[in-house]
């Protein structure tokens, strides 16, 4: 005897499903402008996402439950993916940031070894060039004056690590 029901998934998944829909609604709802346009999104999920924008409690709750429904209509899965490359995008990013900046504080408050554990590890870099702006963004913190070498220092860095 052959189950006709292998294709029909349990209610529990479909339970799953439609708290996975409905969170990924929340989250559109709560994007700014800049950031949705980095989603692909139908001309109408478009509209009904923007429309949430400045509603309160009910309003927005019923709001997010019509983004569900049209999710679910349309590929929701290419939309999470969405999100997800637009989150974790921007925390790659952060991070990466914080390393640079760890580099350049390193480089200034521990001198030589810094320097050539740097060197070690991106052996491309201006050796010359990294040293004058180590010297010059340190001549600059101790006269107090805007921080330009510190700044380019930064830029080097970015580079390099990138």
């Amino acid at each position: 005897m052959v189950d006709d029901n292998q294709d029909i998934p349990s209610k529990s998944q479909q339970k799953r499903e439609h708290h996975a829909v409905q969170s990924v609604a929340e989250a559109l709802a709560g994007l700014s402008a800049s950031e949705l346009e980095h989603i692909p999104l139908s001309d109408e999920l478009r509209d009904a996402v923007e429309g949430a924008s400045g509603l309160k409690r009910g309003a927005l709750q019923r709001q997010i439950r019509y983004i569900a429904k049209r999710l679910a209509l349309e590929d929701a899965k290419a939309v999470a993916q969405a999100l997800d490359r637009l989150r974790h995008g921007s925390r790659e990013e952060t991070a990466r940031h914080h390393r640079i900046e760890r580099w350049r504080e390193r480089l200034l408050e521990e001198g030589q070894d810094a320097l050539s554990e740097f060197l070690d590890a991106h052996h491309k870099t201006d050796r010359q060039q990294l040293r004058q702006l180590i010297k010059n963004a340190l001549s600059e913190r101790e006269r107090g004056q805007p921080p330009k070498a510190f700044r380019k220092l930064y830029v080097l860095l970015r580079e390099q690590v990138e």
